[in-house]
């Protein structure tokens, strides 16, 4: 398995959201491989709201991992 994730500190609260995102998109393909598969679920939960919000829960969580791994930005500079 390639080496994806060596460090979880950034440089910014903005690049800490964006590996948030990545860490949750990696659990989607670690979770379902086939991109096939992955592709024909999107439509069921794009229009759901519900879904959605889970969606940007979870991210949530990463980014509160990942302030944390960063001391809140060294708190804030």
């Amino acid at each position: 398995m390639e080496n994806w994730l060596p460090d979880l500190t950034t440089p910014t609260p903005t690049e800490g959201y964006a590996l948030a995102v990545k860490l949750s998109r990696m659990a989607i393909k670690m979770t379902q491989p086939d991109a096939e598969i992955r592709d024909s679920l999107r439509p069921e939960y794009a229009g759901d709201a519900n879904a959605l919000i889970a969606v940007s829960q979870v991210v949530a969580t990463h980014f509160a991992t990942i302030a944390a791994a960063n001391e809140y930005w060294r708190k804030r500079a």
